[in-house]
């Protein structure tokens, strides 16, 4: 453990639908991602000291192999349609670290996990948006790091236990996703009692002993309605690398909601 740095936790977030922390909600009651927000600005404060610097896994990446962000001063993406003008004007301009993206890749690599570099990637909106949230003075560095494009969680667990010795040096590793994440779904009478049957499931797993914990998120697609909580997974996959990274102790539940009739959670990892 580096001087002066404390064990950071890994965690999965939700990250919500689109800007939706920063706008009065339209196609849903005013407080639909309020417990949400409430819920994301409290991780400071639940943290064994500040992060040095947080390794954000956003669902909105994927590329070939692992890509780690190295541009020092990371533009925003407003990779969202559709939503009030003034949410195209958000700024977030907390900095980037090119040596923490280095030392990413040569953790997956020593794991024989294929990584490159980005020189360019700016934050996605599952990084600025969550994270304007829970870290708005903008001042802590956050390097991104891509999925794979197989979505295989296999491997996003291993690149995870690649991963696990950065929160020795005081790196907060997130995950940001949504545990549900089927948009057709939302606001439909069916959905309650199905994503409510996942939710468990998923929690179930997350809460359990590594070893049972791994083989469960594994195979997270026998889960009862894991394809109606997924059509496709990429919103799920950095739940796997959190986990990954979280140790040899079962995960927690620390965040539950229902959105538009639709149970999520967040979990962390501090064995």
């Amino acid at each position: 453990m580096s001087p002066h740095s404390e064990r950071q936790p890994a965690i999965f977030v939700p990250h919500g639908g689109g800007p939706c922390f920063f706008m009065d909600w339209t196609w849903g009651p005013a407080d639909t991602w309020r417990a949400t927000q409430r819920f994301l600005e409290s991780i400071s404060g639940s943290l064994p000291a500040p992060p040095k610097a947080l390794l954000v896994i956003s669902g909105h990446w994927e590329e070939s192999a692992f890509t780690a962000s190295a541009a020092p001063k990371p533009e925003l993406i407003f990779d969202y349609s559709g939503f009030p003008e003034h949410t195209y004007r958000l700024t977030w301009r907390t900095p980037g670290d090119p040596e923490l993206a280095a030392r990413v890749q040569s953790l997956l690599r020593q794991a024989g996990l294929p990584t490159g570099p980005s020189a360019q990637r700016g934050f996605d909106h599952g990084v600025f948006v969550p994270l304007k949230v829970a870290f708005p003075q903008a001042e802590i560095p956050v390097v991104t790091l891509s999925l794979a494009a197989s979505l295989d969680p296999k491997l996003h667990m291993a690149a995870g236990r690649a991963l696990a010795p950065l929160r020795d040096d005081g790196v907060l590793i997130v995950g940001s996703g949504m545990s549900f994440h089927n948009l057709r779904a939302y606001l439909r009478p069916e959905t309650t009692e199905r994503a409510r049957a996942f939710d468990l499931w998923l929690t179930q797993a997350v809460e359990s002993p590594a070893a049972e914990r791994d083989r469960l998120l594994a195979d997270w697609r026998s889960a009862p309605f894991a394809a109606y909580s997924h059509p496709r997974e990429e919103h799920l996959i950095p739940l796997m690398v959190a986990a990954g990274a979280g140790g040899e102790a079962p995960g927690t539940r620390v965040f539950t909601d229902e959105p538009m009739g639709a149970a999520i959670s967040a979990y962390r990892f501090d064995g």
